[in-house]
């Protein structure tokens, strides 16, 4: 069975930072395009980064220049490096595994496998 399991998350000031893991079970990622999303309270989950099997990455435009996401195939692990963290970062955080493809896919109907997700919150 497939298992995505995020963790890393916490509670931070504004400015901090912190770093997500997603550790994959099951089956090898290696291949597969992956994704982080998040959902903050009484908002619709939203695309915040993806990095396909070669090392390509896209994020959005919010989190652009303060976070960072890096894959390690031989860990089937996939990271979000978080800096320069705002209250509006403050949020559920969801890994997500995608095809295999070189695309880094922004939208969650291309993603099939799903992690519990993790909590940041950012202080002001």
């Amino acid at each position: 069975q497939v298992q995505l399991v995020e963790s890393g998350g916490g509670l931070v000031q504004a400015g901090g930072s912190l770093r997500l893991s997603c550790a994959a079970s099951g089956r090898t990622f290696g291949s597969n395009t992956m994704g982080w999303f998040r959902q903050a309270p009484g908002k619709e989950r939203e695309f915040v980064a993806a990095i396909s099997w070669n090392g390509r990455t896209y994020y959005r435009d919010s989190v652009k220049g303060r976070f960072t996401i890096s894959r390690d195939n031989t860990k089937n692990a996939v990271y979000l490096q978080m800096n320069r963290l705002k209250p509006e970062d403050t949020a559920i955080y969801y890994c997500a595994a995608g095809p295999n493809s070189a695309v880094c896919y922004p939208f969650d109907d291309n993603y099939d496998s799903w992690g519990q997700g993790t909590q940041v919150i950012v202080s002001s």
